[in-house]
């Protein structure tokens, strides 16, 4: 017979089955739950290929359930109209909040080649954009 184990999510001790000797984890609901949402976790560190299905399972769902989160925020008010009311105040903390309507000024900039560098840290951005410092290298 094996000896018993501490499991690794509720410290309880377990007699590891003997088809599975490196167990580690009881047989509890909350412990498996524990120990496949670690797997997952380091998977997503680890493995490019499994991080980058994930990414196409989650955008393909989406794709298929486009009304879902409008759905789930007209469910629960309460809980839209607080994170709505949280953010608020986390913009205020921060120095500057931008999103894809930040600017819709004409380009200011004749066509040419410019250098552009990263400045800033921790402001909000979205759609990929990000606040650069430009610099003006020759006309086009």
């Amino acid at each position: 017979m094996t000896e018993a184990r501490r499991c690794a999510a509720c410290g309880e001790l377990f007699a590891p089955r003997p088809q599975t000797p490196d167990q580690r984890y009881c047989s509890a609901l909350q412990c498996q739950r524990q120990r496949k949402y670690r797997w997952h976790k380091e998977r997503l560190q680890s493995d490019p290929d499994y991080r980058q299905n994930q990414i196409q399972a989650q955008v393909g769902w989406a794709s298929h359930n486009p009304d879902y989160w409008r759905e789930y925020r007209n469910r629960h008010i309460d809980y839209t109209n607080r994170n709505r009311e949280l953010q608020r105040i986390r913009n205020r903390k921060r120095s500057r909040v931008a999103n894809m309507d930040a600017s819709n000024a004409a380009a200011p900039f004749p066509s040419g080649l410019y250098r552009l560098l990263p400045v800033g840290d921790g402001e909000i951005a979205k759609m990929a954009e990000c606040t650069v410092h430009l610099t003006f290298l020759a006309l086009a």
